[in-house]
């Protein structure tokens, strides 16, 4: 474990790989830092440049990666096509899966691709980064520690961290992207990748055709599975409740969410706007168990804003979801197919990044397509093409790669989270009512203390 927290903290301290960075136009004084989004997608340069060819760009999937890869493509001004099993079933799962975090860096991705639709984004949101943020025991409510999430972003002029219902978020992309573009009831099954094209085979048998394919389709991806064959997802040992109450807290306007951490369990609480409190309770057990009162024996002891947002929730309102991810693999495409998001590189929820990380994968997928030139030959073409999906892989890859193996370190770590020596029998049992701290304990308390601020700086100024 302590190897991982050195990997972890190298790869934070070196950020001077495959950089494009970013910054908001009106804070153009601040100097350059690690990320600035180039103005290659601004919407006011749609205009077609001299030696570059407009391809035809298919998207299985209408989630968020699948449709701001639309938006984007869409402002650059190539032909694009959206495939969705049921965008009603998309609008399900959000609720399913509740508020969706957008990080500093997600936004500014999101204001380099279309500001307009960015300040709507914001506009709905509810900004969680300029409040207190952090890990706290379970049990005691003490904080464990605390991290910056404005100051980061505010010195290199990005937005601030927010939260946004997933729905809501759907929504104002859908509208943006366009209903002409995003096909519903349109399930891609297959596809037959040609020299010259590609070509997607729906549930009903349609066929399209389009020079690139980009599997934005989630964990459970069909051109996934066409790529590298059937694998099972892994089960994270984790399930996750989720509930939503009115219940406004007394410490609302200083704390934005707060991670209650314990042994093989964890609780998240975070304000999601117009006076709802959104939590997630995360247990270590067999998938596929039941809800309330299970989770008031898990957390019954806890300490009270724990224990207040369960029983003030309604049973009909916790809904319960097991966590899987895959393992990470470093090809993210064939060809003229590449994948995106969750089908290419599915986490765990534990740090909130899944939607961020697609949010990026969009950006740097554009960037690099939009180099492919429209002179030479088809097969000189062809060549571009594969290339640049390539390119768009490697300069993801480390990144996203660092924060899948934080999700999965984050949830090895329940495992250990013993803040207090455990004196279970003989004539010293009476001690643990004392709660004697181990001190180890103390030690990784304060490491993590050290690690935790660079690596969120990292997540939030930090797009490779």
């Amino acid at each position: 474990m302590l190897a991982s927290f050195q990997y972890l903290n190298s790869c934070i301290q070196n950020q001077s790989y495959g950089i494009l960075d970013f910054r908001a136009k009106k804070y153009s004084k601040i100097r350059s830092y690690c990320v600035r989004c180039k103005s290659s997608l601004d919407p006011t340069l749609d205009e077609e440049k001299d030696g570059k060819r407009k391809l035809k760009i298919l998207i299985a999937g209408g989630g968020i990666g699948g449709l701001v890869l639309a938006l984007a493509a869409k402002h650059r001004g190539f032909e694009v096509e959206v495939f969705e099993k049921d965008l009603s079933l998309v609008r399900g799962e959000g609720q399913h899966r509740g508020p969706i975090q957008l990080m500093s860096s997600a936004l500014a991705v999101l204001e380099a691709i279309d500001e307009n639709v960015a300040k709507q984004i914001m506009a709905a949101g509810c900004v969680t980064g300029n409040r207190t943020n952090g890990f706290v025991d379970g049990v005691s409510g003490e904080w464990f520690t605390k991290f910056d999430l404005s100051s980061p972003a505010v010195s290199r002029g990005l937005p601030i961290t927010q939260v946004i219902c997933r729905m809501e978020l759907q929504d104002i992309l859908v509208n943006a992207v366009g209903l002409d573009i995003v096909r519903n009831n349109s399930e891609v099954v297959d596809f037959i990748e040609e020299p010259s094209k590609v070509t997607v085979i729906l549930e009903d048998g349609q066929q399209y055709h389009g020079d690139v394919l980009v599997g934005a389709d989630g964990i459970w991806s069909n051109v996934r599975t066409k790529l590298f064959g059937r694998r099972e997802a892994k089960y994270s040992n984790y399930t996750c409740y989720s509930g939503i109450t009115k219940l406004v807290p007394t410490y609302i306007d200083s704390v934005g969410y707060r991670v209650f951490l314990g042994l093989n369990q964890y609780f998240v609480a975070l304000d999601v706007g117009n006076g709802n409190m959104q939590w997630f309770a995360f247990h270590k057990q067999p998938p596929m168990s039941k809800k309330k009162k299970l989770l008031e024996e898990i957390f019954g002891k806890w300490c009270h804003e724990v224990v207040a947002l369960i029983q003030e929730t309604p049973e009909s309102m916790i809904l319960q979801r097991d966590i899987y991810d895959r393992d990470m693999i470093y090809s993210w495409g064939i060809g003229r197919v590449a994948l995106l998001g969750d089908a290419a590189h599915p986490l765990q929820p534990n740090l909130g990044q899944g939607g961020c990380m697609a949010i990026e994968d969009c950006y740097q997928l554009i960037h690099e397509i939009d180099q492919v030139p429209n002179t030479g030959s088809d097969t000189q073409i062809s060549d571009a093409i594969c290339l640049a999906l390539r390119q768009y892989a490697k300069k993801r890859i480390r990144r996203v790669g660092i924060v899948h193996a934080a999700t999965r370190m984050a949830s090895k770590m329940l495992a250990m989270y013993l803040p207090y020596i455990q004196f279970k029998t003989g004539p010293l049992a009476h001690l643990s009512s004392l709660q004697i701290t181990y001190p180890a304990f103390r030690m990784g308390q304060a490491f993590l203390q050290y690690l935790l601020p660079k690596f969120m700086t990292w997540m939030i100024a930090g797009h490779g």
